[in-house]
C-alpha cells in the first residue's frame, strides 16, 4: 500500500526530451513520475522549437536556463553543473529514440523510454550492450504493466492455479483511426510515416502492449519459436504501414497465442484484452476495467476478482493506492511503473541488485524483434517465420 512516504532517499534529478506542449503523453510522464515524490522534474529539451519548448518548460517552474533548445545541449550542460541531472525521459516521435538514447546512456544517464526503443534488432543489440558496459538503468514505457492485476494473474500463473497454459489471446483493437484522421492530425501523421514510425505502424505502436503484458505474466521458459502474421492498409495511405494486423504464435512447449493489433476497429473505445487459458483455468483483464480480473474455472460461475482485496497476493495489493472499491487507473500504472525506474536507479547505484521486474531494455528488444518478425512474414504473403 502507498502512504506517500519518500521510497528513495534523496528525489532522483530527472528531466524530459519532449513531451512538449500538444504531446499526447507528456502530461502522463510528468504526472507519474512526480506523483510519488521519486523525481524532481528540473531540466528538459521539450520542443523542437526552442523557443516554445523554453515557455513550456518555465510554464512546468523549470528555471529558464535549463530549458534547453536540443537533447545534445541538454546532457552536455547538464553535465557540467555539480547538481545536474541523473535521468532523463524521451517522450518523443520513434524515429528520434534510438539516438537520444544511445546519446543519454554515454552521458551517464539513466534511460525511460517511449517505445519501440528503436527500429531493428542491431540498434536493439547496441542500446542493450550500451547498459551493460554503463550500468545504468533503462526503462521502456509498456505503462499498462503497472496495473496490480498484472502482478495477481504472474503470481496465479507461477503458483500453477491455471496449469500448464495451452492458449494466450491478446488484442489491442481500436477504432479511432478508422478513416485517415492522420490528414487533420499532426500527432497521428508521424505514427503512418515509414521514415518517422519505423517498419510498422499498428504492430510496434499497440501491439507490443498485449505481447509485452504476457511476457511479464507468463513463466520465462514460454518463449515463441515462431509466428505468421497478416497485415492490411484498409486506409490505402497509410500503404506500406498496416492499420490492422493478426498474428498467430506458437511457443516452445506447445502453447499458441494471437495477437490482434488494429486501429480501424470500427465502434470499439479500446480494445485492449488479454486472455490466458490453462489446463486447469482462464484468466482475463480487459484494460478498459482494469480493477477486475476475471477468473474462470470448468464448470463453476464466472469469478470476478477486485483490486486491492484480501483474496490477492501480497504482491498485487502492494501497489494499491487508495483502497478496495474506488477505481484506479492508467495515471496510477504508469506512477507504479515510474516509482520502479526510481528505486531501480537507487538500488543500481548504490551498487546492490534490483529484486524486481520491470520492463526493461530487454522487454524492448523484445518488442523490436517481435515487429521485426511481423513484418518479416508479412511481406512474404503471411508465411511461417523462426523467432
Amino acid at each position: 500500500m502507498y502512504y506517500g512516504e519518500k521510497r528513495v532517499e534523496t528525489p532522483i534529478r530527472w528531466a524530459m526530451v519532449g513531451g512538449g506542449k500538444g504531446s499526447q503523453i507528456g502530461y502522463i510522464h510528468r504526472s507519474s513520475a512526480l506523483r510519488d515524490f521519486n523525481f524532481q522534474l528540473v531540466a528538459g529539451a521539450f520542443d523542437i522549437d526552442a523557443a516554445r519548448g523554453k515557455a513550456f518548460g518555465e510554464s512546468l517552474h523549470v528555471a529558464a536556463d535549463r530549458c534547453y533548445p536540443d537533447y545534445q545541449t541538454l546532457f552536455a550542460e547538464e553535465a557540467k553543473r555539480p547538481d545536474g541531472i541523473q535521468a532523463v525521459s524521451i517522450a518523443t516521435p520513434n524515429f528520434t529514440h534510438f539516438e537520444i538514447a544511445k546519446a543519454a546512456l554515454n552521458a551517464g544517464l539513466h534511460v525511460y523510454c517511449e517505445k519501440p526503443m528503436c527500429f531493428n534488432t542491431e540498434e536493439a543489440a547496441e542500446l542493450e550492450a550500451l547498459v551493460e558496459k554503463t550500468g545504468k538503468v533503462m526503462f521502456v514505457s509498456y505503462g499498462y504493466a503497472g496495473h496490480q492485476m498484472i502482478e495477481q494473474v504472474r503470481k496465479m500463473i507461477a503458483d500453477g492455479v491455471l496449469g500448464k497454459i495451452r492458449i494466450v489471446k491478446m488484442q489491442f483493437a481500436h477504432g479511432y483511426h478508422n478513416v485517415a484522421v492522420e490528414k487533420n492530425a499532426a500527432s497521428t501523421a508521424w505514427r503512418v510515416d515509414p521514415k518517422k514510425s519505423g517498419p510498422s505502424y499498428v504492430l510496434g505502436d499497440v501491439g507490443t502492449h498485449p505481447l509485452y503484458l504476457a511476457e511479464a505474466m507468463l513463466p520465462e521458459e514460454m518463449k515463441v519459436k515462431r509466428l505468421l502474421c497478416s497485415r492490411q492498409s484498409f486506409v490505402e495511405s497509410r500503404k506500406p504501414l498496416e492499420d490492422n494486423a493478426m498474428t498467430l504464435m506458437e511457443y516452445e512447449g506447445g502453447a499458441v497465442g494471437y495477437v490482434w493489433s488494429s486501429c480501424v476497429n470500427a465502434g470499439a473505445m479500446f480494445g485492449h484484452t488479454i486472455r490466458i487459458v490453462g489446463e486447469k483455468a482462464s484468466i482475463e483483464w480487459n484494460a478498459e476495467f482494469p480493477n477486475q480480473l476475471a477468473y474462470e474455472v470448468q464448470g463453476e460461475p464466472q469469478h470476478i476478482m477486485h483490486r486491492a482485496m484480501d483474496y490477492l497476493y501480497p504482491e498485487a495489493t502492494a501497489d494499491d493506492r487508495i483502497g478496495g472499491g474506488h477505481p484506479e487507473g492508467l495515471f496510477e500504472s504508469w506512477a507504479n511503473i515510474y516509482s520502479r525506474f526510481a528505486r531501480a536507479i537507487e538500488l543500481t547505484e548504490k551498487g546492490e541488485p534490483v529484486d524486481f521486474w520491470y520492463p526493461g531494455v530487454r522487454a524492448g528488444a523484445e518488442g523490436v524483434k517481435w515487429v521485426e518478425k511481423c513484418v518479416e512474414s508479412a511481406d512474404q504473403g503471411g508465411v511461417w517465420v523462426d523467432y
